[in-house]
């Protein structure tokens, strides 16, 4: 399971430079891999510090982090939704993601012209790019009212399900809401939505790109972006998007902490992000630990052992006899699993037990 995020923005805004930034950031220490599927696409590595803790522990043949998918989108102008510039593309691309960072320019620049020749301003910024995704979602939507609801009046219980999510996804389009906003109470409906794969509809994080001096608090741009968020219930990241492609040039993790304490910042934006990306989805990692590897595993928040054995492999799902259990803080403290064995520290748990993030799972299965 890997995560995909598109990074979304109108034209200079700073988004491929906070793409530059994460295709050359390397997590942690340790010398993990970016590389490059498209000149637009990237797979960076989800930064987590327990993996570098146990290794120094297990000493195994590699370390295997998670991964994000990261999508420069192309820059998105007004018309999109009727494929004005890039527009078509730019919308199939975002379909395809799981969530949308959206970089909103909060920075002064004169030499940067925005469109219509007026100063900075985020939150227009922002609805213009919301109006184009509403109205490509309107149209998806359209198109299967119509349909649905023919089939509906013969009675079909499958259909009046989907004329009651299409209905209530349209009135809140209309008002210039974003199909986010709208919730259903039960799983039929609640899967016609999921398929329905509305772009208004996925979880975004705004990225405030901010000059160096606000990297570290801010500023009256990107205070009105976070207010913003908060009423959407969404999330925002103060970013300097410049200076982040400046640390990402180091050469060495020393030099980049010693550029980040001038900063007065503990941790880079871009980790920041990918974790911010990462529980926005609400995704969490279980471990496994041994002498070949030290492995991170993506799985959803609430998944129960079973499942998680799934990721691993659907026959250890299938054939889930019982999971043997190590707390991380246990793993550090007693060095060892034998060690965390004789302190009985060593939880032996059945198919209810819902994972927790952090977990050192070994799954014992018979096919």
């Amino acid at each position: 399971m890997s995560l995909k995020c598109g990074i979304v923005g109108l034209p200079n805004v700073g988004k491929s430079t906070l793409f530059n930034c994460l295709s050359s950031a390397k997590a942690q220490a340790a010398n993990f891999p970016f590389c490059t599927i498209e000149p637009n696409i990237g797979v960076i590595t989800v930064p987590d510090e327990r993996l570098n803790k146990l290794a120094e522990i297990v000493h195994p043949g590699r370390i295997v982090p998670a991964t994000c998918e990261i999508v420069d989108i192309a820059g998105l102008v007004k018309g999109a939704s009727k494929g004005e510039g890039l527009g078509n593309k730019f919308l199939g691309n975002i379909r395809e993601t799981d969530a949308i960072i959206h970089v909103l320019r909060c920075f002064d620049d004169e030499n940067i012209v925005r469109e219509g020749g007026t100063s900075v301003d985020p939150i227009e910024d922002k609805e213009v790019i919301d109006t184009e995704l509403q109205l490509k979602d309107l149209e998806t939507i359209e198109a299967q009212l119509s349909k649905q609801q023919k089939i509906a009046a013969s009675g079909n219980k499958d259909a009046k399900i989907a004329v009651t999510v299409l209905e209530a996804y349209k009135a809140a389009l209309d008002k210039g809401q974003n199909a986010r906003t709208v919730t259903f109470e039960s799983k039929e409906e609640q899967k016609v939505a999921h398929d329905l794969f509305l772009l208004t509809a996925k979880p975004v994080l705004y990225v405030c790109n901010v000059d160096e001096n606000s990297a570290k608090n801010g500023n009256e741009y990107s205070r009105k972006v976070e207010a913003m968020a908060t009423e959407e219930g969404a999330e925002a990241l103060v970013i300097a998007a410049k200076t982040e492609e400046d640390i990402a040039s180091l050469d060495s993790y020393e030099d980049k902490q010693m550029f980040l304490e001038e900063l007065g910042l503990a941790e880079s934006g871009v980790n920041r992000l990918i974790k911010k990306a990462y529980s926005l989805l609400n995704l969490q990692t279980f471990i496994t630990a041994g002498e070949m590897e030290v492995k991170a595993w993506t799985y959803h928040k609430g998944w129960k052992a079973p499942q998680c054995a799934g990721v691993i492999h659907t026959d250890f799902e299938k054939g889930f006899i019982r999971a043997e259990v190590i707390k991380y803080e246990d793993y550090l403290q007693y060095g060892s699993e034998s060690a965390v064995r004789e302190a009985g520290k060593l939880g032996i748990e059945g198919k209810e037990y819902v994972v927790q993030d952090g977990d050192i799972m070994h799954f014992r299965f018979n096919v």
